[in-house]
């Protein structure tokens, strides 16, 4: 047999002489070396061509299961790997229970609660509110500040808005009724006045007043004083280098109280001219001095009650 047309001749002869022959005993066809042979067979003059394609599938076959044998050994030698790392990590860490992953947690019935006894407590504090200034000048009892009318009107001078007043003469006394004009003076010893204290404040104009201060030992006393005085009013004050005003003439006059004290004004002039509705100086004069003289009860209430307060 030849590998292709036109290639050589396997024996010596001509065309038509046949291939030699393996032996007595083999095949014409092929190879048969039988079941026991491992040796490679020689080839002679007159074997026959091997099948190159077997053996390349062979060769084939047998690389892919070296390879496939190499891909599996790999992956499992990860996997070994992975899991020795997972299990050298996880003995690293130990035991604790932080580290434990959530469905080994314990249960909510196994959780601590709050602690069921009750923490400190402490009693709630509050700062007592401060002390009325009006309550220290509405009752005898809590009035302890020293009280004269160098005390309840200690300027020489008061100015209230533009307008200016000079102090002039001062009285005190206990007899209220005495230095009272008309209803006054039965007002004031019904109720129970204690002392009256008076001082005469001048202005431009020749204008004059005289405020009057009575004092009670309660709030309702003084309220009612004021109240029952319908064309009465303090004497005037004159001296010290003021005229005599209001003791004949019409004269302006008014009453209020507050806390324990009721306040008074009688306003004239000290020429002995009559006060007409056209005399506004004169108004205005009897208003600002009888509100100085409000200002003054009320600042005497807030002194007493900040040294309350400040525990003096």
């Amino acid at each position: 047999m030849s590998f292709g047309q036109g290639g050589p001749q396997w024996g010596p002869g001509g065309s038509g002489s046949e291939p030699p022959e393996w032996g007595s005993n083999d095949q014409q066809q092929g190879w048969n070396p039988g079941p026991q042979q491992s040796h490679t067979p020689e080839w002679g003059s007159g074997s026959q061509t091997p099948d190159w394609n077997a053996l390349a599938e062979a060769s084939q076959s047998r690389t892919k299961r070296r390879r496939w044998l190499m891909i599996g050994g790999g992956a499992l030698a990860t996997v070994v790997i992975g899991a020795a790392v997972a299990i050298a990590v996880v003995s690293a860490n130990g035991s604790s229970e932080s580290d434990k992953p959530s469905d080994h947690l314990p249960a909510t019935a196994d959780i601590p609660s709050e602690p069921t006894q009750p923490g400190p407590s402490f009693e709630a504090t509050t700062p007592p509110p401060p002390p009325n200034p009006k309550d220290y000048v509405s009752s005898a009892a809590k009035d302890k500040a020293p009280l004269s009318p160098g005390s309840l009107f200690p300027l020489a001078k008061v100015t209230m808005g533009d307008h200016e007043y000079a102090k002039g003469p001062t009285r005190d006394t206990k007899s209220c009724a005495s230095a009272a004009h008309g209803d006054l003076g039965p007002a004031l010893t019904g109720n129970h006045c204690t002392r009256l204290m008076r001082v005469t404040y001048t202005a431009k104009g020749g204008v004059a007043v005289t405020v009057g201060v009575a004092v009670f030992d309660g709030q309702a006393q003084a309220a009612k004083a004021a109240q029952q005085t319908d064309k009465g009013n303090v004497v005037s004050l004159s001296g010290s280098g003021v005229s005599a005003f209001c003791t004949t003439a019409v004269c302006r006059s008014t009453s209020n109280s507050y806390g324990r004290y009721a306040y008074f004004t009688v306003a004239g002039f000290t020429s002995g001219d009559n006060v007409t509705q056209k005399d506004t100086g004169v108004f205005t004069a009897g208003d600002d001095l009888a509100e100085y003289t409000f200002r003054q009860i009320i600042h005497r209430g807030q002194m007493q009650a900040s040294a309350a307060a400040n525990g003096r």
